[in-house]
Parts: structure tokens; C-alpha cells; sequence
């Protein structure tokens, strides 16, 4: 039943004409608007994953529910649609349940605030940011069990609720929620974080609408979606062919032995519109891999890929959504059947910008990125401070990492660098301070980015000494299935994860691991996937590649992956170099536009002796829904 929005005034807004300076102002106030609901976030959470690292996402939207501003999209709409009760001046929903929204949130940990913006009796506007909590409750430390067979071991599940009720706030439904966490001073300071960042928002857009007017500030807004519409038009007439392309990639595994786990996407245009059909993509798993993939948040997903490639002057918000046709088969890793397990769900979700790009450069290889974005690695430790004066207190740090950016039509792939632009990396004399580790090692991982014109990023590798007994789990991807180049460039290096003990000895954990005990003294080796590579590796500049090994990005082994000869004085051997390439070129033929590496057989029949862990197992689904697989 949809959500009826009671209003004290009834009288709808007119649509006015917008003079171009107004609506370059009004735009650029929501942009600053946005920015500062960001900076009230950091100065206000506590939780290291949002104000060091930035893991919440904000957005303004109109009176109808369409993202203005913002990043992940509007699901405002989803939301509307399910919620069933009403909305009210001095209302503020909250909630957390991908499935009671539509997947508008892709997992329990996410928590969602929506603040309905009154002016003078009417509706005007949203404001809402959600942000990932540390720590809700559940099985696991961390609330993102990797063995999870269903959802309701992933801690509290939080329907739309309103925490806020004709400006009354609901206290006792916090002391529950609360109730929940094993950090309750985190999720509630992050939690009024999330409260504060939307009514500085609602503030803004209320000057605005006085300083304007109430009809001039709607107009604008609706002018700035149908401003993204003509641009996004022309841009997908140019960019995607009527003439069906697909592409697939993997998930490596999903904690449980199992795997690679396949999204396949195949896109084309009828007329104006473009369909992205995820036909093919595998049955959802038994595990907690699975991604809740709302159409609208996808849509987005696409349209911001567009914009970035192809135009990024253009203002991305939900104006073009009409122009998109997105298809997710019930019972697919992307759409999976309640309860499925989704905490685990960041691999698909970087997964899904690595096939858009291999979708995208199809028609136009010269914008096509190489793979790289493709994962978050997380890290989770906790246990009991035993150190002199900490009071046995306790302590759990959740911490993202970065992998290697991909190679690009117009550069390198930057070296571990976040899959979203805003994230920052937690300072590690932050880590040293409020947590029992020290950080001895924080650095690229030479060679691991895709030999190419334009060199994928190199992962990160970075070495925690644990200085308190306790546990620890990793979530991460691309151990098994590596980055794949592009237009001649090579693949990146896969992740791996070493436990080096006390007493010297070592050994491979996984990338999908959970209650791993470590002693003090104890150093993990967290190493990430470096990006794939773009353009022709024997195009590149000898004299960089020489500069980027006494940089320590490029090893001078690594060097003839480029056809590069250096001497023991660290020179370019000229001659070396050209005949090395020549013999390389002719043993390679044409350049190929994706080089994925071997196949996935090959691969499985190599893994051990190539990463120290077993193969995957091929998953087997008893029931396979129609539509859902090949």
C-alpha cells in the first residue's frame, strides 16, 4: 500500500520559467547543500567507518521523491510505494530492512534516515543519508557474518518506522535498537549524525524556496532533472547500439567453498531507451554474497558511469530514468529470494561497475575502462584490550580497504584508491591510537597493477601487528578471478592474505574468512587486488617505467611485462628493450580488446599451486528458477 503524504495545503505548485543564472544558483546550493550534510556526518559519528572513511551517502530530493543531488540514487520511490502509513510534517522515518524497501538498501548494516521537508503546509522536498553501521548485533562481530544462510543471522532487521512522529521523538524505540549492538555509543552517535546531516539539508532547501519562492525553487528542481534527461538521451543514442552486447564477470567465492559466482548483463537500445537485462546471472547463493540490486539504485549506477566517461559536466540525478529499462531475474544472486543472507553483498556491488564498463566500451573501446573497481575489502578485529592501564576494555575495529583503481583512456589507474571517490582510508595513526595494532607496513604492492599504456593501479599491502589477543575476519574478492585489461593491457595481480605468527611461521588465510584467532605479536598481511591495464604495455614510455621502479611502483622484473630491459644500474638497455618488444609483439598477434586471463577452469586447476588455497567448487542449484541461469 503506498504511503499517503498529508498536507495542511493542498494547492499544487506552478511551474514557472527559471532564468538561467536562478538555476545555476539553485543547483550549485544543493550541491553545497550535499557537501554539507557531509561535513555535519564527520563531526558528528564516532564510528571509525564513517567519520574517517566516509562510508554514508547523502541526498536531497523534490517534493515528488527524485534525487536532485546525491550519489546512490533516489529510493525514495521503492519506499513510497511499500510504506503504507502516512507522511507528516515533523515525520522522520528510519529503517534498515533491504526487503522492506525493495532492496532501496542493499543490507541490514545500512542504516536509512528520510526527513520529509515541510514549508507553509506542503511537501517541498526529502532530505535522507544512510550510513553503514559497525555493528548491529548477530552472530559475528561486525553484524556481516560470512556463513550467514539467512538474513535473520545478519543482527537487527528495522522496518520503516518513524523515529520522529509530529516532531515527537521516539525514545523507547531507540533503547531497543540500541538494545541490539555491542557498540551502542557508535550507532548512536552515527545514528544522530545521520539525524543532524538531513535537517541541515532541510534548512538549505527551505532558504532557498523563501529567497526564491516556493513555485521559482520547485521549477528549478524540475528543470535540473529534465536538464539531465536531454542530456543523458543524447549521450545513450551515442553510446549504446540497438545491436544487443554482453558482458559477464565473477564473484570468486562465497566464504563457503563455493564458486565463481557469474553476473552476466547484456544492454541495448529500442528507440530512446536502453534495456540492461541480467538474464544469465546465477541463482542466488546459500551464503551472504548475494546483492539486493534495486533498479533505481542500478540505474543510477549506470547513469553515473556515463556521465564520468562521456560527460562529466552533466549533473547526475534521476531525471533520465525513464530512458532505462532494467531487467533482474527473481531468484538471482541480484534479486534473491527473502531471507537470503545479504551482508556480504560489497563484491557484487563493485562487481556491477566493472561490467558496465565492460559493457559500455564495446561499441567505444577508446572509453573503455579496464577492470578494478570490483570489491571493498573489509577488516574486522576484536577482543579484549589486555595491555598495562587499558582495563581489559573492549574493542572492535571495522576498517575498508582499497584495491588498485583500473587503467584509463586518459591515465593510470590510481594506486589504492577507494571504489567510491568520496571514501578516505583510516589514518593509521588513528588505528594506533584507539585500537591494540600497529601498523608496520602501509604501501603499494609493486607489480600488481595491469601491465598497459596506462598501467592498472597497484593494490595495497598493508601489515597490522596485533598487540592484543583476539579475532579476525576479511571480506575481499579477486583472489581467484583476477582484473581483466583492456585494448592490449593486461590483467592486475589477484589479492591474497597472509597470517604471519609470532613465531615466524605463515600461512594463506583466504579473502573470505571469520573468527580467526590471533596472539600478540601476530602481523597480517593484507594485500589487495592491483587493476587492470589499458592500452598497449609496449607503448608505454621505457623512461617512466624507469622512474616507476625507483619509485618502488614497478619492480625491474616486472618491467619486461612492458618489454622494458633495465640494467643492474637501473638504466633502460635501449637495445634490449626494442628487440624484446618486437619479439613480443609478434609472439602476441592483435591486440585484444579484454584479456580476462585464463579460463576459469584453467584457473581452478592452478589455484593451489598459484595462491595457496583450494580451488572453489563449482555451486549446483537444485531449483533453478526460469530466467535466473544460461
Amino acid at each position: 500500500m503506498p504511503a499517503v503524504i498529508v498536507q495542511d495545503n493542498e494547492q499544487p505548485f506552478q511551474r514557472v520559467e527559471v532564468d538561467p543564472v536562478t538555476l545555476d544558483i539553485v543547483e550549485n546550493a544543493l550541491r553545497n547543500a550535499r557537501v554539507e550534510m557531509d561535513a555535519t556526518l564527520v563531526r558528528t559519528a564516532m564510528s571509525p567507518g564513517i567519520r574517517e572513511q566516509g562510508d554514508a551517502f547523502p541526498l536531497i530530493a523534490d517534493h515528488n521523491g527524485k534525487m536532485i543531488v546525491g550519489q546512490f540514487g533516489s529510493y525514495i520511490g521503492p519506499f513510497l510505494e511499500q510504506f503504507g502509513g502516512t507522511i507528516e510534517d515533523g515525520d522522520m522515518i528510519f529503517l534498515s530492512d533491504p526487503y522492506s524497501v525493495g532492496g532501496a538498501i542493499s543490507h541490514s548494516n545500512d542504516w536509512l534516515v528520510l526527513l520529509p521537508v515541510f514549508k507553509d503546509g506542503r511537501l517541498i522536498a526529502y532530505t535522507s543519508m544512510f550510513g553503514h553501521q559497525s555493528d548491529i548485533g548477530g552472530k559475528v562481530v561486525g553484524s556481516m557474518p560470512i556463513k550467514a544462510r539467512s538474513i535473520f543471522e545478519e543482527g537487527v532487521r528495522i522496518p520503516p518506522v518513524k523515529i520522529w512522529k509530529n516532531g515527537e521523538y521516539n525514545a523507547d524505540l531507540m533503547k531497543l535498537v540500541m538494545h541490539q549492538t555491542r557498540k551502542p555509543d557508535w550507532c548512536a552517535a552515527d545514528l544522530n549524525a545521520l539525524i543532524a546531516s538531513c535537517r541541515v539539508a532541510a534548512r538549505r532547501v527551505v532558504e532557498m524556496a523563501d529567497r526564491f519562492g516556493d513555485d521559482v525553487y520547485v521549477s528549478a528542481t524540475q528543470e535540473l532533472l529534465a536538464r539531465n534527461h536531454r542530456a543523458m538521451k543524447n549521450l545513450l543514442a551515442q553510446a549504446v547500439g540497438e545491436e544487443p552486447v554482453s558482458f559477464e564477470d565473477y564473484i570468486c567465492d562465497d566464504g563457503m567453498g563455493y564458486g565463481p559466482y557469474r553476473i552476466r548483463c547484456t544492454m541495448w537500445r529500442e528507440g530512446d531507451r536502453v534495456v540492461l537485462d541480467f538474464v544469465g546471472t546465477d541463482p542466488q547463493s546459500a551464503a551472504s554474497i548475494n546483492f539486493f540490486l534495486n533498479e533505481n539504485m542500478f540505474k543510477m549506477f549506470f547513469g553515473i558511469y556515463m556521465i564520468m566517461v562521456f560527460d562529466p559536466l552533466v549533473l547526475f540525478n534521476d531525471g533520465f530514468y525513464d530512458l532505462i529499462d532494467v531487467r533482474i531475474p527473481q531468484g538471482s544472486l541480484l534479486k534473491p529470494e527473502f531471507p537470503a543472507a545479504l551482508s556480504g553483498r560489497t563484491h557484487a556491488l563493485g562487481r556491477i561497475f566493472d561490467i558496465l564498463g565492460g559493457l559500455l566500451g564495446q561499441k567505444t573501446p577508446e572509453f573503455l575502462n579496464a577492470a578494478g573497481f570490483s570489491s571493498s575489502p573489509h577488516l574486522f578485529y576484536s577482543g579484549n584490550d589486555t595491555r598495562p592501564g587499558r582495563g581489559n576494555e573492549w574493542f572492535q575495529l571495522f576498517q575498508i580497504g582499497f584495491g588498485g583503481i583500473p587503467g584509463r583512456p586518459l591515465g593510470d589507474g590510481p594506486d589504492g584508491h577507494s571504489l567510491w571517490p568520496g571514501f578516505t582510508n583510516v589514518p593509521n595513526e588513528f588505528l594506533e591510537r584507539y585500537f591494540p595494532m600497529m601498523i608496520e607496513r602501509y604501501e603499494t604492492e609493486p607489480d600488481s597493477g595491469g601491465a598497459g599504456l596506462h598501467r592498472g593501479g597497484n593494490g595495497i599491502h598493508m601489515v597490522y601487528r596485533f598487540l592484543a589477543p583476539g579475532t579476525i575476519s576479511v571480506h575481499d574478492d579477486r583472489w581467484f578471478v583476477p582484473p581483466w585489461g583492456v585494448n592490449g593491457g593486461a590483467p592486475g595481480k589477484r589479492a591474497r592474505k597472509i597470517l604471519e605468527k609470532a613465531d615466524g611461521t605463515t600461512r594463506v588465510i583466504g579473502n573470505k574468512v571469520e573468527d580467526v584467532e590471533v596472539d600478540v605479536n601476530d602481523q597480517l598481511h593484507f594485500i589487495t587486488w592491483g587493476g587492470g591495464g589499458w592500452g598497449d604495455p609496449f607503448e608505454r614510455d621505457p623512461a617512466l617505467i624507469a622512474r616507476e621502479i625507483v619509485q618502488g611502483l614497478v619492480t625491474a622484473e616486472g618491467a619486461l611485462a612492458y618489454g622494458v630491459v633495465i640494467t643492474e644500474d637501473g638504466a633502460v638497455d635501449a637495445l634490449a628493450t626494442r628487440e624484446l618488444r618486437e619479439r613480443l609483439r609478434a609472439e602476441r598477434g592483435p591486440v585484444p580488446v579484454f584479456d580476462k586471463g585464463p579460463p576459469i577452469e584453467e584457473l581452478r586447476a592452478n589455484c593451489e599451486a598459484e595462491t595457496d588455497l583450494p580451488a572453489p567448487i563449482q555451486p549446483r542449484w537444485a531449483n533453478v528458477l526460469e530466467g535466473a541461469r544460461r
